[in-house]
Order: structure tokens, then C-alpha cells, then sequence
């Protein structure tokens, strides 16, 4: 019953949302309980199945004998798995603050629960087909919660959300299809095309994979329906951001690159180039986006669209140290962009206010708040003693180390987007902290503006690993070197 294990968390949060649809609870505080239960007993599963979970593919269910829903644990798997653990059971508590004058909140945290386990299908996945099946649910789950307030500006929201990613799985699924038919549908460091189609032929199909899963994950053009969904409530654009949705494609195209392809396929080929130069493009104008924008959440998200493919050029170096580079870079940034979203939405939800230079002096009635974003903003930039430095300093490395026209461009790329991240990110904080003479809109304020205690533990949680991962990398870096050579 071991093998089976491996189902109990996509399960769990599934079940537990499904059920509060059909049995809604109306006690705010029995329903916070009860969710943070599901999440974090799916949490303790996630571990368990990591540590005892089959190493070789589960078939959980078959269709036919070319389509069945098989899961497995690798190195991949249980770093987006963990990761994912993690964060989801302390945003949801900062969920129940954020949330607790809203309406249709047994819809909102039913889905915000079986997210969660969609998210781990995802991750599980052992195979090119049940990715995309699992990759499809996370599209049409996260949808009611992108237009959770059903005005005129969230309802926009998901069409563009529901257009942009069902049109980019279309694109992928042409890469599901024929990575399956080409003998590469089962996932294998290094590549498992059987080389039933030429290498040409299957290099023009990696195209549609990449922009395919590569929409979730923001790549220009493909990237106009992240910022947009800002207007969704910042518990759900943290995780939209951060972690469960762009990084599902982040993961998907890492898949798709390294355990169906491989280097021997794509390295140094035009296809590579491409999908290279779409990145770096992709990194440095979402970074211009981002310091002309004067949304506080909108100027995050393009941050995060500058961010993503970060991720996306390490990836496709198609090298070992660009490998790690990319998924330090995952890991590293989900945790840094979880920090800023939260707080941003702490901001919002105190003050009703939205617009960046409404922060002006809001540091002096929300010390812990905007230290936290500091944190946050330092390592985004690429500050040593935080984890962001890591991880950028990896990709630059990794650059060099290809030694390719393209990869040293990029090079030039990740340093202008750093030093672009500076600009958009600190000159929040300074304003909040140190406004000019005359622009403090919180002067006139009396008593006590902080946010509350369910805010603040997830906020000051993740600001703790920003610092702990900087500070003590290795561990991490040594089981990142370990997937990129395919030990694990």
C-alpha cells in the first residue's frame, strides 16, 4: 500500500474543498479550523510520501495503455512538493485575516484548498500526460478564485486568465502529443525521445511546449494576464505569483526541456537560442514594466513576470550549473515575492489604500510590515546575506560558464534587471520610511496601525527563510547539484 501513498495528498485537499462546497459552513472560525487542518495534514502527507514514497512510477488509474495517471518521487518533484508544503498551510492562515470581511468565503477557501492538491499533482507527476491533465485542473481551479469579487474588473480578469491559459495548454498539447508518440512521455533525466521523428521535426514541437507551458509562466507575449490578475485578493495573487500557478509552468517547460529532450537534443541548436533570447528579452522588459508601473500589486506582478524567466534562461542553458541556477531561482524567489505580496496586501488591507505613492510614510504605523518588505526588496536586488543573491549569482555564473554569444547576453540581462529591481522594489521602502517633507499621509494618524497577528506570523515566517537560505545555502544547493546531475 506504500506505492499508493503518493495519491493521499492531491487527494486530501481535494476531497476537503469538494466537501465544503457541498456542505458550506457558516461559522468563520470553524471553517478556518477546518481548512487549516486539510492543509496541513496534506502537508504532513506531502513529507510523508517524500520520505517513503515510491521512487518508481504509480499508476493511480488507466484510461487506456498510453493514457494513465501515473505519479512518481524524484528530485524535481520533491522540491516543488516541499517547497509548496511548506508555504500553503501559512498563507492560508494570512487568508483568514485578508478574507475576513469578504463574501462567498466557503467558495473561496474550497478552492484555495483543492488548489493545493492540484498543484501537487503537478508536482508528482510522473509523466508528460498526467502533468498536462493535472496542468489543465489548475487552470479551471484557480479561475473563480482570480474572479472571486465578481465586479467588472475581476471578472475581466479570468477571461483574459482563462483565454491566455487555455490557449497556451492548446499549444502545448501539439508537445504532449507528439513527446508522447516520440517514446518521450515518460520522465527521464537526460531526455527519452525514441527518435521515431526526426530531431528537426521534434525541436519545432519543443517550441509549442515552452510557449505553452511557458503562458503560466508569463513569457512575452504570452504574459499580459498575470499583472491583470492582481485585482484578485492577495492571498490568492501570492500564490498565483509565487508559487502554485507560474511555477507550474516554470516546472512543466523544466520537464518538457530536461526529462523529455535533454541537452542532446536541444544544446546548441536554434531552438535553444530562441527560447533563450525570449527570456532574457522577457526578464528586462518586465522589469522597465515594473518601474513605470504605479500599482503597489501590479508593479509585483511584473517583477514576477522579470523573475519567471530568470528561471526560464537558467533552464535553458541546457547546462548542469544553469539547471541549478533556474531552480535555486524557483525556490528562492518564491519565498522572497511570497514576503512582498503578503505584505503589500497587509498594506492594502489596513489602509484601503492601492497606489504607491500612498505608501509614503505608511513605515511609521507599519514598522514590522514594510521591514519585512525591505528584507524582501534587498534580496529581490540581489543583496548578499539573502537568499535572492544566491540564486542570481548562480545564473550569472552559469552565463559565463556556457561561454555562448547568447548566454553572456544574458549575463548583461540578469545584471540590468537587478539593478532595474533596485529602483522599483527600495523605492517603496524609502518612501514609506523617510517621505518627503509634506507627502506623509499617515502623519495625522493616532494609535496602533499594524497588521494583525495571522499577517504578520506568515509575513515574518518567510522573511526568516529569506535569511536562513542566504546564510546557510548549502544543504540546498548540494540536493539542487544532485537533480542537475541527475542523482536524484
Amino acid at each position: 500500500m506504500n506505492q499508493y501513498l503518493i495519491f493521499a495528498p492531491i487527494l486530501i485537499p481535494f476531497l476537503g474543498g469538494s466537501l465544503l462546497l457541498l456542505r458550506p459552513i457558516r461559522d468563520d472560525h470553524v471553517r478556518n479550523v477546518y481548512c487549516e487542518i486539510v492543509a496541513c495534514v496534506t502537508s504532513v502527507t506531502v513529507w510523508a510520501v517524500l520520505v517513503y514514497g515510491s521512487r518508481t512510477p504509480v499508476t493511480i488509474y488507466s484510461f487506456i495503455e498510453e493514457f494513465a495517471i501515473n505519479f512518481k518521487v524524484d528530485g524535481p518533484a520533491m522540491l516543488f512538493a516541499g517547497m509548496v508544503s511548506v508555504m500553503w498551510p501559512l498563507v492560508l492562515l494570512y487568508a483568514f485575516d485578508y478574507m475576513e470581511h469578504s463574501v462567498r468565503k466557503n467558495a473561496f477557501f474550497a478552492f484555495y484548498v483543492m488548489t493545493y492538491g492540484i498543484t501537487l499533482g503537478i508536482a508528482f507527476s510522473a509523466d508528460l500526460v498526467t502533468m498536462y491533465v493535472f496542468f489543465e485542473m489548475l487552470t479551471l481551479v484557480t479561475l473563480p478564485l482570480v474572479a472571486h469579487y465578481q465586479n467588472h474588473a475581476s471578472l475581466f480578469a479570468g477571461r483574459r486568465y482563462v483565454a491566455y491559459c487555455i490557449g497556451g495548454a492548446s499549444l502545448a498539447f501539439v508537445a504532449v502529443v507528439m513527446g508522447t508518440m516520440g517514446g518521450g512521455g515518460d520522465f527521464d533525466y537526460g531526455g527519452s525521445l525514441s527518435g521515431i521523428f526526426s530531431d528537426d521535426l521534434m525541436r519545432i514541437i519543443f517550441m509549442f511546449g515552452f510557449f505553452g507551458f511557458g503562458t503560466k509562466a508569463a513569457i512575452f507575449p504570452l504574459y499580459n494576464w498575470l499583472p491583470q490578475a492582481s485585482v484578485a485578493p492577495t492571498p490568492v495573487t501570492a500564490l498565483l505569483h509565487a508559487v502554485a500557478v507560474v511555477n507550474s509552468g516554470v516546472f512543466a517547460v523544466m520537464r518538457l526541456a530536461w526529462y523529455v529532450y535533454g541537452p542532446e537534443v536541444l544544446l546548441g541548436t536554434a531552438t535553444q537560442n530562441i527560447c533563450v533570447i525570449a527570456s532574457e528579452f522577457t526578464l528586462v522588459f518586465a522589469a522597465v514594466m515594473a518601474l513605470k508601473e504605479r500599482h503597489f500589486k501590479r508593479r509585483l506582478a511584473y517583477s514576477t513576470v522579470s523573475n519567471l524567466s530568470y528561471m526560464l534562461y537558467g533552464i535553458m542553458l541546457m547546462t548542469p550549473q544553469g539547471l541549478v541556477g533556474g531552480l535555486a531561482h524557483m525556490l528562492f524567489h518564491s519565498v522572497i515575492k511570497m514576503s512582498l505580496f503578503l505584505c503589500a496586501g497587509a498594506f492594502m488591507h489596513m489602509t484601503g489604500n492601492e497606489y504607491i505613492y500612498e505608501v509614503n510614510g505608511a513605515g511609521r504605523r507599519m514598522p514590522w510590515t514594510f521591514a519585512f518588505y525591505t528584507m524582501g526588496a534587498l534580496s529581490l536586488t540581489g543583496i548578499p546575506l539573502f537568499c535572492g543573491f544566491i540564486s542570481k549569482w548562480r545564473l550569472i555564473w552559469a552565463g559565463i560558464s556556457a561561454m555562448t554569444p547568447v548566454s553572456i547576453a544574458g549575463t548583461v540581462c540578469l545584471i540590468l534587471s537587478a539593478f532595474l529591481c533596485a529602483m522599483y522594489t527600495l523605492n517603496i521602502s524609502i518612501r514609506a520610511f523617510f517621505p518627503m517633507q509634506g507627502t506623509d499621509n499617515y502623519a495625522h494618524f493616532r494609535g496602533r496601525r499594524e497588521a494583525g497577528w495571522r499577517m504578520l506570523v506568515p509575513i515574518g515566517s518567510f522573511a526568516i527563510l529569506n535569511v536562513v537560505f542566504g546564510l546557510f545555502s548549502g544543504p540546498v544547493l548540494a540536493f539542487l547539484e544532485n537533480i542537475a546531475m541527475g542523482v536524484m
